[in-house]
């Protein structure tokens, strides 16, 4: 039902998708992301972009990513797609030799649960990067 690849946000076509997809999932709720940077994966319904995620090297942890974003059009909420795009975010950590994966979620409880339900724990950080009310993830790859 659902298919999930990897994109090259360098492709015009493909970074309008991904700009479209973060403005109607996140609204005005979060800075337009570098998709230049780092790995980026949309997921297709049809041939219907419907989620997208990615990842960075962290610069919160050592030899970690920053699974930077996630985002799922409301009506396809409910089939899995988070958790989905969160094993691959995974799968590339574990190739490319990182320790973790960390991320953070603010006011999201949907988030949150997805994040426990994959295994993700919560932690602090020695230099938290968000606001007070940030709950901070982390998995471990290894």
């Amino acid at each position: 039902m659902y298919r999930i690849r990897i994109v090259d946000p360098s492709d015009d076509d493909v970074a309008d998708t991904l700009c479209d997809l973060h403005q109607l999932t996140f609204f005005d709720a979060a800075a337009m992301p570098e998709f230049d940077l780092g790995a980026w994966w949309l997921a297709y319904h049809g041939d219907e972009a419907v989620a997208f995620a990615g990842v960075v090297p962290s610069t919160h942890v050592r030899n970690g990513g920053y699974f930077s974003r996630v985002g799922v059009l409301q009506r396809h909420w409910g089939r899995g797609l988070q958790r989905r795009l969160m094993r691959v975010v995974e799968a590339r950590g574990r190739r490319v030799g990182w320790e973790s994966i960390v991320s953070d979620t603010t006011n999201n409880p949907i988030s949150a649960n997805n994040f426990i339900q994959a295994g993700y724990r919560l932690y602090e950080p020695e230099l938290p990067w968000a606001w007070s009310h940030t709950l901070y993830w982390r998995k471990w790859l290894r």
